[in-house]
């Protein structure tokens, strides 16, 4: 019977060896001499250890996991960010351990602890701050997923300002719409500040003066109802279109115009952007723009898996993947045009 106890120092104690030398025997890695691995086998037969995540980590210098930090954890967005993640990350027989900040104060303090126990860390842009960014690249592998970082500190993220600029003069050229609203909180987020920035540049490009400021709202669909609710109190100024930054407050954006009365897309045009599963299904469908979440983290995990096997190397350049324009009847458009839409 095995002795469960028995821990890779112990062995390594027992053979006369180091804890590297017992994990090159156990895992069959590595450059051994004979005479080291037969005192390192006896020892192991003798004393029934098994080598264990925690040995190997020691051994190694690894733990066999991988951060995925999130501001907070709600919605179909983040689903498919942690499928993504993982798609790669249990191929390479890495766990995934997850943390949620909520954006507390200490948020900073929270991630630094987390890299003591994994091997590489994907950030969302926004969650923690710049310089505990850079204190975390000290410590382990990072890649600040949706969004950007300090400089040195390589990122994945979509083409959100151009591909919010082309969804903007989709209803400004296309539709000959004017008076339109932002939906959506910039501030802390990158992603939400790119797509601000396209809003306002289609209203450039076209000579047209944009609304100076967002509705700031949360990211959830309680909080597109909340938006509905102060955008459409007032008949006399209700917008010809509201571009909401997600799908989710699109979609809370569209149940509070419908309980008003309102008929979308003739009194009110409304779009979103992500293409969650819901965008397709509501009716009418949602003009949105499709972000390719899964590819996003899927890539994350891959610059991140490369860095923990190429320790010392040069950090990667950043990644921008691109999206789709999807066009459906919330626009006012008769059907779901092919990927790619108009407006261009």
């Amino acid at each position: 019977m095995g002795n469960s106890r028995v821990t890779v120092r112990e062995i390594a104690r027992l053979a006369g060896v180091s804890v590297a030398t017992v994990s090159r025997v156990s895992n069959g890695t590595g450059q051994v001499s004979e005479e080291m691995r037969r005192r390192v086998l006896e020892a192991i037969e003798q004393h029934g250890y098994r080598p264990d995540h925690l040995g190997r980590a020691l051994a190694a210098r690894r733990h066999g996991a991988l951060g995925l930090v999130f501001p907070g954890l709600s919605g179909p967005y983040f689903t498919e960010l942690i499928q993504g993640f993982e798609s790669e990350a249990v191929p390479a027989r890495a766990s995934v351990h997850i943390l949620c900040t909520h954006l507390r104060e200490d948020s900073d303090d929270q991630v630094l602890e987390m890299a003591r126990r994994v091997d590489g860390v994907a950030v969302i842009g926004g969650t923690i701050s710049d310089p505990a960014l850079l204190r975390l690249a000290e410590m382990v592998p990072v890649v600040v997923l949706a969004g950007r970082g300090p400089e040195t500190v390589p990122s994945v993220s979509v083409d959100n300002e151009p591909a919010m600029t082309r969804l903007t003069r989709h209803l400004l050229v296309d539709h000959g719409l004017r008076r339109l609203s932002f939906v959506g909180n910039p501030d802390g987020s990158p992603d939400i500040s790119d797509r601000w920035a396209g809003f306002r540049a289609a209203h450039r490009e076209l000579d047209l003066t944009p609304p100076a400021e967002p509705l700031r709202v949360a990211m959830q669909q309680p909080d597109g109802v909340l938006a509905a609710e102060q955008l459409f109190r007032d008949p006399a100024t209700v917008p010809q279109a509201v571009v909401c930054a997600n799908d989710e407050i699109a979609l809370g954006a569209l149940v509070g115009a419908l309980g008003r009365g309102l008929r979308v897309p003739e009194d009110v045009v409304i779009t979103g952007f992500d293409d969650a599963p819901m965008a397709a299904l509501v009716s009418p469908p949602l003009t949105t723009v499709r972000q390719p979440v899964r590819d996003l983290a899927a890539e994350a995990a891959r610059l991140i898996l490369a860095a923990v096997d190429a320790p010392g190397a040069p950090a990667p350049d950043s990644i921008v993947l691109p999206t789709d324009f999807v066009v459906r009847r919330s626009c006012g458009c008769p059907a779901e045009a092919p990927t790619g839409g108009t407006g261009k």
